[in-house]
């Protein structure tokens, strides 16, 4: 079958993989909005996860044909297996992905109501060592997803889809604490595990490919855009010890910085638009109020049902007066925009003023820095990307974060806080505002 995407052109999909673009779970993708409230400040921005999720996948299998051009894996089929495996693995990313926006995490049941199996065996990414199971903390679109591929109605069409592999593996690539259970990713000695889920997860990963383009393109931006070609042309395998990783031809570092810049803008003037924030601030206190009904099942089979439309068509019967002012566009107003690198005491001398004139505010602060290599963390070191010089056949591949000054230059997060009063309220805030002496 072939798609017509408006980003990537036409989109191959085999017999096998319309099976799984078929089932309930990943049709539920088609009501589940890409960039949840940016609509309103965007309104070209109304795509889907379906449809991103169709990107991310294309480009994995783009991203291990150039990384294994000139790679000879044990057998054609080997390597076949291992591209279907990161292609179904990025289709499957977003699967358990909650309405609207992050937000709607809030309404999911605790772990253990979720009884995720496989989660009874994690380990440690850097140290190996098992994790003990967490069922208290609440649970997260990511465990909705490890759920979906590996104990739903989806997980019976992905074993008679592709019976030569477990939806086990599937789930691997996108959790990286599952403990392998066999040697499915070994090929001639070497571990593939790493590699690919740092295709579909890692500081440039297809995903964050995707979405940059994607968005930027229905935004309307010019933000997010990137060569990605010359990008994904340059990645290559970089073998430490017996594990494959993922590194970058030195000559894409200055494309690899851009991407960064990129995806740093668009959170900064597309994710974190005033708009989108105090949609988010507002829906945080419906679903966090007492009298709010609307909860996300334990049960993944009736969690397919719960899409954007079902939390709008509960806010349009709720007496909550935050679901109210979402449902009627009554939106607080953002009064005062703030842009530093800590908290900043104007933004709380502003809030103290507003309250002695009984005025309530709402505070948002959106924070963003450009890599999470600004400091590894444990976890993380061991999914370094290495850079290497194909003009220094003496030199040694070194980690990306030393070859590049874009992390020291951009070494600081970047907050925008905002204070937003109610529609009723905003004259009167402005008056004080221009009072006040910072």
């Amino acid at each position: 079958m072939e798609i017509r995407d408006p980003i990537h052109g036409t989109l191959g999909v085999s017999r096998a993989e319309t099976m799984v673009l078929d089932s309930p779970a990943f049709q539920r993708l088609r009501m589940i909005k890409q960039l949840g409230f940016s609509e309103f400040s965007f309104p070209g921005a109304t795509h889907s996860r379906y449809l991103h999720s169709l990107g991310v996948s294309y480009l994995a299998g783009l991203a291990f044909d150039f990384i294994f051009k000139e790679f000879e894996f044990s057998s054609p089929q080997k390597r076949d297996l291992f591209r279907q495996v990161l292609r179904l693995s990025a289709l499957l990313h977003d699967i358990g992905h909650g309405p609207l926006s992050h937000t709607s995490e809030e309404v999911m049941p605790q772990l253990s109501e979720l009884k995720v199996k496989v989660y009874e065996k994690r380990k440690s990414a850097k140290t190996q060592d098992h994790l003990p199971y967490d069922g208290q903390r609440r649970a997260t679109h990511e465990d909705y997803t490890i759920k979906f591929i590996t104990d739903s109605h989806l997980t019976q069409i992905l074993e008679k889809a592709f019976p030569d592999f477990e939806p086990f593996h599937i789930a691997s690539l996108i959790d990286k604490t599952l403990i392998d259970k066999d040697d499915f990713f070994f090929d001639q000695g070497l571990n593939f595990l790493m590699i690919l889920s740092q295709i579909v997860s890692s500081e440039v990963d297809v995903d964050r490919m995707d979405y940059l383009i994607r968005d930027a393109y229905f935004c309307g931006t010019s933000y997010g855009k990137v060569e990605l070609n010359w990008l994904l042309g340059n990645f290559k395998p970089h073998i430490v010890a017996d594990r494959v990783h993922l590194a970058l031809d030195r000559r894409a570092l200055y494309t690899f910085d851009d991407f960064l810049l990129s995806r740093h803008h668009m959170y900064l003037m597309v994710y974190f638009h005033h708009k989108s924030i105090i949609y988010e601030e507002m829906l945080f206190r419906y679903l966090t109020s007492k009298n709010c009904l609307y909860k996300l099942p334990a049960s993944i089979e009736d969690y397919v049902h719960f899409t954007d439309f079902s939390l709008y068509q509960d806010m349009a019967h709720s007496d909550n007066p935050w679901a109210k002012r979402i449902s009627q566009r009554e939106s607080y107003k953002v009064l005062f925009e703030n842009h530093v690198t800590s908290g900043s005491p104007r933004t709380e001398k502003l809030n103290l003023l507003l309250k002695e004139a009984g005025i309530e505010t709402i505070t948002a602060s959106s924070k963003s820095r450009l890599s999470k290599y600004h400091g590894l963390s444990p976890e993380e070191e061991s999914h370094e990307i290495f850079v290497v010089d194909p003009y220094d056949p003496h030199g040694k591949p070194v980690c990306i974060e030393e070859c590049t000054e874009i992390f020291q230059k951009y070494e600081g997060a970047r907050i925008i806080e905002r204070v937003y009063v109610s529609p009723e309220n905003i004259e009167m805030a402005r008056t004080l505002l221009k009072k006040l002496q910072f």
